[in-house]
């Protein structure tokens, strides 16, 4: 096997019991990174540093993700405008905070033969939102529910 030591330097090519004993000397393991290779190849150093070093790799990684999370704003076709009004700064709030949101129309008993209605208010909503968010998923009638999906819109100077 090919054997890389602590600085990164080759050794060359050792038997496993050589390898082996070129990593005691230092006290540090021996740790196959290329296993596929030909010959395989190996390389000294300190495992559990190595590790650890990873994982708080991986840990910043996670810090400057951003996660988006998907809201749900439920109403009815009978919606009153104040109603309507507290749903629709819900939806900004929600925006604001860089989160998708499902605008779900729920329509019960004889309120599925006025889905009309149901589309008007999702067009009034989507035409008050204006250029403040994208729609992901126009209306759509789903069952017994109408559903539409927008998020917010990206700052391109910012990314």
């Amino acid at each position: 096997m090919r054997v890389i030591g602590v600085e990164g330097n080759q050794l060359g090519i050792l038997t496993l019991t050589d390898a082996l004993e070129e990593a005691g000397k230092s006290d540090l393991d021996l740790v196959e990174v290329a296993p596929g290779s030909s010959p395989p190849v190996c390389r000294i150093m300190d495992y559990g540093k190595y590790l650890y070093k990873r994982s708080k790799k991986l840990q910043e990684a996670r810090k400057g993700a951003v996660s988006v999370q998907l809201k749900e704003v439920r109403m009815r076709p009978k919606i009153e405008k104040h109603d309507m009004q507290f749903k629709f700064r819900q939806i900004q709030k929600f925006l604001g905070q860089n989160n998708k949101v499902k605008i779900t129309m729920i329509f019960r008993g004889r309120e599925m033969r006025h889905t009309d209605i149901g589309r008007n208010i999702m067009d009034e909503i989507k035409s008050r939102l204006g250029d403040t968010c994208v729609i992901d998923v126009s209306p759509r009638l789903e069952g017994r529910n109408m559903v539409m999906i927008v998020s917010p819109k990206k700052n391109r100077t910012g990314d």
